[in-house]
């Protein structure tokens, strides 16, 4: 009873321990796990797309643009929040017709190295 008693509070410990480490100490999330994504280009503009599928998803007459929002207080370890707005225009009186709902991209992790 003793015994499990103490593995359970090491277990709680070490991952208060190595969570607040992540969270603090500049690089070391980077170094244990890998490097993020890079940020997109244009961070709060809201740009014209240009790729086939987001042409596709727009009606005739309808101009498609998207815009990233990033907020780096959130996201698990302080890895930053990155969101994702669309929002659809009339092409000719530059009108917003409607929005889809803002998504949370999720931005992986690349380990580097000599692998």
């Amino acid at each position: 009873m003793l015994v499990g008693f103490l593995v359970v509070l090491a277990v709680v410990a070490i991952s208060i321990y190595v969570s607040l480490m992540m969270r603090f100490v500049p690089g070391f999330a980077d170094q244990r796990l890998g490097k993020l994504d890079p940020l997109p280009e244009r961070i709060g503009e809201w740009v014209s797309e240009l790729d086939p599928e987001g042409k596709s998803r727009a009606a005739p007459g309808e101009v498609r643009e998207v815009r990233y929002l990033f907020d780096p207080d959130a996201g698990f370890l302080a890895a930053g929040k990155l969101t994702r707005q669309v929002r659809y225009r009339d092409a000719k009186t530059n009108a917003i017709l409607r929005t889809e709902p803002d998504a949370q991209v999720v931005r992986k992790r690349r380990r580097g190295g000599s692998r």
